[in-house]
This record gives structure tokens, C-alpha cells and sequence, in this order.
């Protein structure tokens, strides 16, 4: 009996390649306890994560492990995502971690995400909407907590950094499940002010305490507000919904301050340098008249003021000379025009009077040629009966009366004889 025996490298490459091409083992979320945990020298990690039943190797590689803000230790509850796939050289499944977070806050770290990503596709966070803060600003708003170091950071760094700004605070919950509605009510109640630039924050804190700056309302509060908002959460590592929406993030409440307002020696530096700008500006552009008047003064026009009468007198004459020279001819030509054409309009008439003369002349010739009376002189007549003329015997009888018409008269006769 034949069988097809293969190798164990091929077995393991043969479930690799069915564990790799599985889609529901391709983006995994696992929790459990780390154990066995050792961090490589390259910035790797191999640990193990268990549960009460079981175990499942896994490695993070340095460009995962570096993303994370803790440092992992044996028994450790997590959170982790990655893919499940075989090392061939134990022919072990493991998974390979992307991502990793503690569990306790995985809940919300999770919600974070999903809201981060649905506004980012909604473009809150678009650069290009971003609104530019003023660089001096009259009118301030702050909304935070009445009291804490977040206030004091903020009021104390702008009288030290701008004094001639004014400040509005707008007295907000900045913790607690009453805090995100409370800060849109003031996000609200500030579009009652003229104000250059809006702050929002507060003084640091746990996930757990930031969390109303990373609530959907308090996002979209922010994205619709005309104000240039400052978001000074005050966690200088990591990044709430508020920061992303802001149209600047300052790391602290401190931050916020110096970003909201110039230094007050910075603009005193800079004044002096447009005045000594100014200045030299002034000076250049003097020097440079003085300069264009001396050329006028010891100009040759200014001295011989006539000189530009003489030459445009001058001008005068030539162009007036051209003209009569130019009518002149333009007369002259005129005039040898309507000779011509006077002359060639009588030769014209003479031709045709002479033509229709010479044409008259010829009828009447004609008509002369054709006259009855001329054909009398010669002794005819013209007989008729009836006043119709008779050119045959046959047209008369016996006894008709006819008339016969002569050069010098007319002569009635009576027909004898047929």
C-alpha cells in the first residue's frame, strides 16, 4: 500500500499558509493576563497571554512596542489586537500584537477610537478648516473650572505675557457625567461675546477624567463655534477628541495662555524694529528727494525756462508750415479733380447730345422717307370711299362717291362705269 508521505516543514508551511489565509484569524482582539514577559534589546517583546484554561505565545515587534504608554509586566490584565499565524521553526501558532492597552480602560480607549475615526471621515479634523488665532487678541474667553491650577495657569500667564487683554471666564464642570453637556452650554453662551480666540480645558488627569473632552457633543460644539478655540486639556502625552477638533492644541493649561497672547517683549522688540525700520526708510526716502530736487534745481530746463517755450515755438512753426503746405496741395488737387471731372462731364454730355442728334437726325429720315404727303407732291392721290382707302377697283361700283386726296386738296367724285 502506497502513501504520500511529506515532511514536517511542508505539514507546518501547509498550516501556515491555511491559519495566514483565514480572514477571521487575520485582525484579532484578545484579553488576558501577560506572562513570561521579556523586552529584546532591539525593542522587541515575546510574552505569553493567559487565562484560567490556557496560553497563546506572542511577539510585538519595536514598531508596535514603541507606540505604547506603559511598561508591560508579568500578570498584567491587557488588551491586545493582531494576527494569529505559525512560527515554522517550533511549528507553533502565536499571535503578532499591533496594538496593546491595559484593561480597565479598553472600554473607553475602544469608544475613542470609533468616534475619532467617524469624525475624521467627517472631516472635523480637517487642516484646512482650521481657524487661525489672532496674534493680538483683545478678548479672551476661558472655559474651565473656577477654581484649580488650570484657571491660575491661564490668568497668570497672560497678565504676564500681554496685560492690555481682557478675559472672560465661563465657569464649566470639567469632570463628571453633567461635564460634557455643561461645556457646550458654555461653548453656547460664549457666541453672546466679541471674542478673538476661545480656551477649553482643564488640568490634566486620568482617561477617566479627560473623558467629557472626548465626548461627541463637546466635538461638534467646537467644530461649529466662529471662535478660534485653544484646547488646553493639559495631558501632554496623550490626545483627547477636543484636541484633534481644536483649531490649536496647547499641551498644558500654561501652554494655552502663551499661545493665545504675544509676549509683551517680543512686541516691544518688534515695534522697535519697524521704528527703526521706519526710520531708516524715512531717512532713505528724504535723502533720495533731496537728491531728485538737487538734479531739478541744476536742471538746464530750470535755469532756462524759455528754452522749452523756444524749442515747442519751434515745433510750432514746422508743424504749422506742413499744414498750409498740405492744404495747399489738398486745394490744388481738389481743384484739378473737378476740372477733370467737369471736363470729362461735358465731353460725355456732348457725346451723347451729338449721338441722340445724329439718331434724330435719322428718324426723321426715316419718317420723311415714309410720309404720304411727299408721295402727293410727286402727283399721286389717295383715293377712299368711306374713309378707307381704296387700293383695288374691285372695292368700288358704279355710283359710289369717293374722295380723292391731292397735294393741295380734296376732290369728291361719282364712280361711271364699272
Amino acid at each position: 500500500m502506497d502513501h504520500n508521505y511529506i515532511t514536517v516543514t511542508q505539514l507546518t508551511k501547509y498550516i501556515k499558509y491555511k491559519i495566514d489565509n483565514d480572514v477571521n484569524l487575520d485582525n484579532v482582539y484578545l484579553k488576558g493576563e501577560i506572562s513570561n514577559f521579556k523586552a529584546h534589546t532591539r525593542g522587541h517583546f515575546y510574552f505569553t497571554i493567559k487565562d484560567e484554561n490556557t496560553r497563546i505565545n506572542a511577539v510585538m515587534f519595536s514598531s508596535s512596542a514603541s507606540k505604547i504608554k506603559f511598561i508591560p509586566t508579568d500578570g498584567m490584565k491587557v488588551l491586545v489586537r493582531g494576527k494569529i499565524s505559525v512560527y515554522e521553526a517550533t511549528g507553533g501558532y502565536q499571535i503578532y500584537v499591533n496594538e496593546m492597552i491595559e484593561d480597565g480602560v479598553g472600554n473607553l480607549y475602544i469608544a475613542f477610537e470609533q468616534l475619532k475615526k467617524k469624525l475624521e471621515q467627517e472631516g472635523l479634523f480637517d487642516v484646512s478648516k482650521k481657524k487661525k488665532i489672532p496674534k493680538i487678541p483683545n478678548l479672551i474667553g476661558i472655559i474651565t473650572a473656577p477654581t484649580g491650577a488650570a484657571i491660575k495657569d491661564i490668568l497668570s500667564t497672560i497678565k504676564r505675557r500681554w496685560p492690555l487683554a481682557n478675559t472672560i471666564l465661563f465657569p464649566s464642570l470639567v469632570q463628571g457625567e453633567e461635564a460634557s453637556s455643561d461645556i457646550v452650554r458654555n461653548i453656547n453662551l460664549s457666541k453672546n461675546y466679541p471674542l478673538d480666540v476661545l480656551i477649553i480645558g482643564r488640568g490634566g488627569g486620568s482617561i477617566e477624567d479627560l473623558w467629557p473632552f472626548n465626548e461627541e457633543i463637546v466635538a461638534r460644539a467646537i467644530y461649529e463655534l466662529d471662535t478660534p478655540v485653544i484646547s488646553a486639556v493639559g495631558h501632554e502625552i496623550d490626545f483627547t477628541i477636543a484636541d484633534f477638533v481644536a483649531d490649536l492644541r496647547a499641551p498644558t493649561p500654561t501652554g494655552a495662555g502663551e499661545m493665545a497672547v504675544p509676549n509683551m517683549s517680543d512686541v516691544v522688540n518688534y515695534l522697535n524694529q519697524l521704528k527703526l525700520r521706519l526710520t531708516n526708510n524715512m531717512v532713505n526716502n528724504i535723502n533720495i528727494k533731496k537728491e531728485i530736487l538737487n538734479k531739478l534745481q541744476n536742471s538746464f530746463v530750470l535755469k532756462n525756462p524759455l528754452a522749452i517755450y523756444e524749442v515747442k515755438e519751434q515745433k510750432f512753426d514746422n508743424l504749422y508750415n506742413r499744414l498750409l503746405i498740405n492744404y495747399k496741395n489738398l486745394v490744388n488737387n481738389n481743384i484739378n479733380k473737378v476740372v477733370l471731372i467737369n471736363n470729362n462731364l461735358i465731353n460725355s454730355m456732348n457725346n451723347l447730345l451729338n449721338k441722340n442728334t445724329n439718331k434724330y437726325n435719322n428718324l426723321i429720315q426715316k419718317l420723311e422717307t415714309l410720309n404720304p404727303i411727299l408721295t402727293l407732291k410727286r402727283g399721286y392721290a389717295i383715293v377712299k370711299c368711306n374713309n378707307k382707302a381704296i387700293d383695288s377697283i374691285k372695292k368700288i361700283k358704279n355710283d359710289d362717291i369717293i374722295n380723292i386726296e391731292l397735294q393741295d386738296g380734296k376732290i369728291n367724285a361719282k364712280v361711271i362705269g364699272g
